[in-house]
């Protein structure tokens, strides 16, 4: 999938690009849609909420990791220097040169992918008890109806595009004066805080996830999340800067502990649930836009609404989901560890 970035960076073209974008997210969402109902089979019933966040800690490795390493390579590389400022055989080359920026970063990432696939093919055979039954993408929807499930779809939606809105503006709220007055390159590298407090509270909360309930510990840190955007929005400087930055924090359990509350109990039609949950992570591509039309009209503070709705909305499925769920028991599939 990655691999696709390398053709696309040698013609320079939009058009390449955006083809390779869409069969990378392609790709990440069909492994979302089997890695999480797999996941939860891997244990105890009980204890699924937890596997879940402890699984998805190590997605937070990678976006932390890589936008510090992303602002140094692509940023440093090419900021002493813009498109606007060239023409003829220097804008030519300019551009060869941002694309080829990413070429040995998608090698690697290809290269480590192959062997994940591997490893995986390998070992493909060790849930025997693993059921999934035969439906229609009608019946799929049809999940929809059931009020735990449906609200947790949404929830997923209106969670990826908070997370996604700040995590894309939060560079040029950071290079605010009346914020942190950054440069480009200096704000970037801190987006890695925003995700490196995913991946701590993802450690955190899987510990927490097996002693609290995970409802309640879910309405818990959307509150938390509301709490810090109203003390960046009505704040100025450090504060109002690494309150923003701290929703990352906040972040950490929501989408596995959305994700399992949703689904549980679907048994068999779990690969279904799935399935439909990850389309609702189009919430991702739908509320950046809106929180850049509503700052464009007012300001990146005040835009900070949007994402403070989402997560009001979210600390309400937490409370509605905090009683364990009713349905088909799923607890009779093996423990590959057993």
């Amino acid at each position: 999938m990655r691999a696709v970035f390398i053709p696309a960076s040698q013609t320079a073209l939009f058009p390449m690009f955006l083809f390779a974008y869409f069969v990378l997210a392609t790709g990440v969402v069909l492994v979302q849609i089997v890695a999480n109902p797999l996941i939860s089979l891997l244990g105890p019933e009980r204890t699924t909420h937890s596997r879940l966040t402890f699984a998805q800690a190590f997605n937070s490795l990678g976006t932390t990791i890589f936008p510090y390493v992303g602002a140094i390579l692509i940023l440093g590389s090419l900021a002493g220097v813009t498109a606007a400022q060239l023409s003829g055989e220097e804008l030519a080359a300019y551009r060869t040169a941002e694309s080829q920026a990413i070429v040995g970063g998608y090698l690697g990432l290809a290269g480590g992918l192959a062997v994940v696939a591997g490893a995986v093919w390998l070992f493909r055979d060790r849930l025997g008890g693993e059921k999934h039954e035969q439906t229609s993408f009608a019946d799929g929807l049809a999940l929809l109806k059931r009020p735990r499930f449906g609200y947790g779809a949404a929830c997923i939606f209106l969670y990826v595009g908070a997370e996604v809105a700040i995590g894309s503006f939060i560079v040029s709220y950071l290079m605010q004066p009346q914020v942190l007055g950054l440069g480009e390159q200096d704000a970037g590298k801190l987006i890695s805080l925003y995700w490196g407090g995913a991946l701590v509270g993802r450690f955190i909360g899987s510990a927490v996830l097996r002693f609290v309930s995970p409802g309640l510990t879910l309405a818990a840190v959307a509150a938390g999340a509301i709490t810090l955007i109203a003390v960046s929005a009505n704040s100025t400087g450090v504060v109002a800067g690494y309150a923003l930055l701290a929703v990352g924090l906040m972040n950490a359990i929501m989408f596995p502990t959305i994700f399992s509350l949703a689904c549980e109990k679907l048994g068999p039609r779990a690969a279904d649930g799935s399935g439909i949950i990850n389309v609702a992570i189009a919430g991702g591509a739908i509320i950046p836009p809106m929180y850049g039309a509503l700052a464009d009209a007012t300001s990146l503070a005040f835009a900070l609404v949007l994402p403070a709705a989402c997560y009001a909305i979210i600390a309400g499925f937490g409370v509605f989901a905090r009683k364990p769920a009713v349905g088909p028991d799923t607890s009779g599939v093996a423990d590959v560890f057993e």
